[in-house]
């Protein structure tokens, strides 16, 4: 392969890589904890969106509470991050680019 076949190769990499970048961020990613008590909806740059609470938990102490929020909030962050390999990952993949690039 030339080297200019490689730098179209990479160029249309790093475009499919912002796009999805900009897709990841657009997507809305759940996470809940206390079996469902509290849900937190992030995007895929890892910004809450959302925090719901049943009002269950209204007589709860505060200290429970955040300690929901915050669990839900993780769950949440995890999944973003589970997504960004997943699908990140598939677009870094070289293809047919000589080996001394892959490595």
């Amino acid at each position: 392969m030339n080297p200019t076949e490689i730098m179209k190769q990479l160029s249309g990499m790093q475009t499919r890589m912002a796009e999805l970048q900009e897709e990841l961020a657009a997507q809305e990613i759940n996470g809940e904890s206390g079996g469902g008590l509290v849900r937190v909806v992030v995007n895929g740059k890892f910004e809450a969106k959302r925090v719901i609470i049943d009002p269950s938990l209204a007589g709860e102490d505060l200290t429970v509470i955040g300690d929901l929020v915050a669990s839900a909030f993780n769950a949440a962050a995890h999944q973003v991050q589970s997504q960004q390999m997943e699908q990140l990952g598939g677009a870094m993949k070289l293809g047919d680019l000589p080996d001394f690039l892959s490595r």
